[in-house]
């Protein structure tokens, strides 16, 4: 393995997002200062030197793990896979969305522990740099102890709120069931079977208040990041805020946004949303979000090539600046991910970096993870 490298002549984005002509030294894994007399260089002339993309939400690994209903992958054989896909994308750093839900299925308890394992054992072989984002059913209560058990690995996963049964039995009860249809083939049940262990698991409601506060608690005393997903109201918003989660993510409406914003906080969207034109939920736009300062992080969601190309499409439809878009994938992510060592080009942190070519449509030329160069082509 090459240990020390240096990027010479491209264009390096700057951590004050100004692009200027310079070359990157690496040695050990890291950015440093001079470089090694037995540095490898390649040439990166014509090329643009930017942080490595941080993805703080994807759960495109479920389309590898589970590619039809009722097909199963061997988690190695997927999981290699994902890997691949991530670097191809430029994504030197993942938080997986581990759904742990009351569902039978692909995002149930054992399905949780079968994954948090996997994980653990493959993390050798990996090149990019797998973490988790625990998204967890607010109505799952079962989950709470291999939660805190998980939340004291190392590296330690993030803790989303989530609260997709309110929302199941909603829709149950005014009689649009069409995404349910969606969500119960997934689960390997029928619609009805679904429906009837939504209302069952509904009767936990009474109890969930103290569950949320009790695994805010675990969370905090762990030093967790904790987010809250899929809100609708200010009040949802202070009420996590409350029980310390300070990163709104997916936001359903414009005034959840804006009072993220106006407390300090980071606001995530999906980066689908901005290559498709649109949420496909038909939820806020994060384009317009973007443009009116109601978005600083975006994230892959259910696919992972979307993040390359949304930056490329906010610079290109004039949205913000390179270096503010590119942070929308890179350093916003890492820093509120509370990940300090990463999302910028400096002396001292580790060598994750993506060398574009810009001078058509966006292509991925290397890739550096954690020092080591993968290479697509020039």
């Amino acid at each position: 393995m090459i240990s020390s490298v240096s990027l010479i002549g491209g264009t390096v984005l700057t951590s004050h997002g100004a692009l200027e002509a310079a070359d990157v030294h690496i040695a050990d894994g890291m950015i440093v200062e001079a470089p090694s007399p037995s540095a490898t260089a390649i040439d990166c002339r014509s090329f643009c030197v930017l942080p490595g993309i941080v993805d703080v939400h994807g759960d495109a690994f479920e389309v590898a793990l589970h590619p039809r209903p009722g097909v199963n992958i061997a988690f190695p054989i997927a999981m290699r896979w994902v890997d691949r896909q991530l670097l191809a994308n430029g994504i030197t750093t993942v938080f997986h969305g581990l759904t742990l839900s009351w569902e039978p299925g692909a995002r149930s308890l054992p399905a949780g522990r079968d994954f948090m394992d996997g994980l653990e054992g493959l993390r050798p072989q990996f090149l990019a740099d797998h973490r988790v984002q625990l998204r967890w059913e607010t109505f799952a209560h079962d989950a709470i102890d291999d939660i805190d058990h998980w939340l004291a690995r190392h590296p330690k996963p993030a803790l989303a709120f989530n609260d997709h049964t309110t929302l199941t039995l909603e829709a149950a009860r005014s009689g649009n069931t069409k995404k349910l249809e969606v969500w119960a083939h997934r689960a390997g049940l029928t619609l009805k079977e679904y429906l009837a262990m939504a209302e069952e698991i509904g009767r936990r409601a009474p109890d969930v208040a103290d569950k949320v506060r009790d695994v805010a608690e675990r969370a905090s005393r762990r030093g967790a990041i904790m987010l809250s997903h899929d809100e609708k109201t200010r009040g949802e918003r202070e009420q996590f805020r409350n029980l310390g989660a300070k990163v709104c993510e997916f936001p359903l409406a414009r005034k959840v946004a804006e009072d993220a914003v106006s407390n300090g906080e980071y606001v995530i969207m999906g980066a689908p949303n901005v290559i498709r034109g649109g949420s496909h939920t038909g939820a806020m736009s994060a384009e317009d979000a973007i443009g009116n300062g109601l978005c600083d992080v975006l994230a892959s969601d259910y696919y992972y090539p979307s993040l390359l190309h949304a930056a490329e499409h906010l610079v290109a439809r004039g949205v913000c600046s390179f270096g503010e878009a590119w942070n929308l994938v890179s350093r916003n992510p890492a820093a509120s991910m509370g990940l300090q060592d990463r999302g910028a080009i400096e002396t001292g942190r580790r060598a994750d970096l993506a060398v574009l070519d810009c001078t058509g449509p966006w292509r991925l030329v290397h890739l550096v993870v954690g020092g080591v160069v993968t290479t697509f082509g020039s």
